[in-house]
Parts: structure tokens; sequence; C-alpha cells
């Protein structure tokens, strides 16, 4: 039996940062995404990313602890996204992978070490 859930057109990716004013300051500067609010009380931001119903949640810890999911982003242009990330000092794992006639790939690394990733499709569905 397949549970049917009441889904909207909203995600929202919890990331685990050390520091919130400085993470913040990296999603928004880096990143371009909007800040929606800041509860300092309980240690939680939430941006709004350029994806339609894609908000990123920060919540403060004092051990970040790597590992979790991947939020990947899709781009049109995965050269020109990851030079841009490069000027501003963005940390790559390795070069650009390419899985032909699919899509290619491109993992980076917020200040916490949390992995994010870009992608370009290159399918003709994509």
């Amino acid at each position: 039996m397949n549970a049917t859930l009441p889904y909207i057109k909203e995600l929202t990716i919890a990331m685990r940062v050390s520091d919130m004013n400085a993470s913040i300051k990296w999603y928004t500067e880096i990143l371009g995404f909007d800040l929606l609010y800041k509860l300092d009380d309980i240690g939680w931001a939430e941006l709004k990313s350029s994806v339609p119903g894609v908000n990123v949640g920060l919540s403060q810890v004092e051990d970040v602890k790597l590992g979790g999911p991947t939020p990947t982003f899709g781009v049109s242009d995965i050269a020109s996204a990851r030079a841009t990330l490069e000027t501003q000092g963005v940390r790559f794992d390795g070069e650009t992978m390419e899985i032909p006639g699919m899509v290619k790939l491109a993992t980076f690394f917020d200040p916490d070490e949390n992995s994010l990733m870009l992608f370009e499709s290159l399918s003709e569905m994509g």
C-alpha cells in the first residue's frame, strides 16, 4: 500500500552550522540566497534560494557532524557557475564530473564543510 501524503511545492533543507552569522553571510553573499528570518533564541535561520519553493534552514550547533544529504542545485552553465564560486574562494571537491549525455556534477563546500552540489543536465529531457 502506498501512502499518499499531502505534499506542497516547498522544500526546506536543514544544514548544521557552527557560526550562524558567518553562515548567513556566506549563503547570502556567495550563493545569493535571501535571509527570510533568524531566530536567535532557538539557533535557527531560514534563507530563500533562487529555486522556487526551496529554502535552506541553518541550525546552530556546537559540534557540526558531517554527513547527510547533499543539496544539489541545477544550473544552466556549470562551468560559469563554478568559476563564479571559485573566484569567491569556494572550495570544490576535485574536477567537474561528466556522465556523457546525462549530467555534469560539481561538489563544493560551505564554511562548515557541508557538501553542496551543482548539476547541469545534458539530456534532452533536462
